[in-house]
């Protein structure tokens, strides 16, 4: 049922884009935002680059790795962006990092504090988590038939218990103050499409590898690797222009570290 919180209206007049949400699906609940719109194509393969489909009540959302996120109603966003993009399968991973710093870049710009990235998924404030990426991809032919790009920002919550005390953290937490859904969610929308633009046209993220190494929380830290074909550790130099992480082992060689189903952790804590 596509009402609650967000609407088509509201949100198509705060938005200043022409792909990103040319199609909005405006939901007052939904299990999953990226499963609404697989669900979505595999009824209309027509839906169009760009599709969005929000909510600020998803019940059974996830991250990486098999991980539930939680949306209660009415505090925070849950939003999936569709995607079609002529890209090779291997590219796909760095639109992760261009919705992190979109994310960014919208909740920097509402809160009037900086807003770090933790490579190559999650937007962090304090040492805790305000936003985590997940991106999913089909794959036909051997070519992208779609990319989507599901992002969690919690704005809202006015507090977490059990294990998410030490983890989460949320832009109401940060400031004190509440913030309006559907004016960061466009916002958010906003800053991807000028990313995604720019991205298709050079294919690569070296127009905001010093923008995103600025942000990056690890950069100049020792990092562990967890990879299931064996952990490492090293020190974090920033990004490559793939959106690799460089990270520097104690031989002196580098490292180039693909994202995947790769997870990157501080040695003595999450960030």
């Amino acid at each position: 049922m596509e009402t609650g919180i967000f609407n088509e209206r509201s949100m198509k007049s705060l938005l200043h884009t022409k792909r990103i949400g040319s199609r909005l699906f405006c939901l007052s609940q939904v299990d999953s935002t990226n499963e609404e719109l697989k669900r979505r194509f595999m009824a209309d393969e027509g839906l169009p680059d760009g599709a969005v489909a929000v909510t600020s009540d998803q019940t059974a959302g996830k991250g990486r790795r098999g991980r539930g996120w939680e949306t209660p109603p009415g505090v925070n966003i849950a939003m999936s962006v569709f995607l079609r993009p002529k890209l090779m399968v291997d590219e796909a991973s760095m639109l992760t990092l261009l919705m992190a710093l979109a994310v960014s870049r919208a909740c920097s710009e509402v809160t009037g504090q900086k807003c770090l990235i933790k490579w190559p998924n999650d937007v962090i404030v304090d040492g805790k988590k305000i936003c985590g990426i997940l991106t999913e991809m089909s794959v036909r032919d051997g070519g992208i038939e779609y990319v989507i790009v599901g992002v969690g920002v919690n704005v809202n919550t006015p507090a977490f218990d059990g294990e998410l005390f030490d983890k989460a953290t949320s832009l109401m937490l940060m400031t004190g103050r509440s913030f309006d859904l559907c004016e960061l969610a466009a916002l958010i929308m906003d800053h991807f499409e000028t990313l995604y633009e720019t991205f298709l046209n050079r294919r690569d993220l070296g127009f905001i590898r010093d923008e995103y190494d600025s942000l990056l929380v690890s950069r100049g830290k020792k990092v562990r690797i967890l990879d299931p074909k064996g952990d490492l550790e090293g020190v974090s130099l920033g990004i490559n222009d793939r959106g690799e992480l460089l990270v520097e082992l104690s031989d002196g060689s580098v490292r180039n570290i693909y994202a995947g189903e790769v997870s990157v952790r501080g040695v003595y804590g999450y960030v």
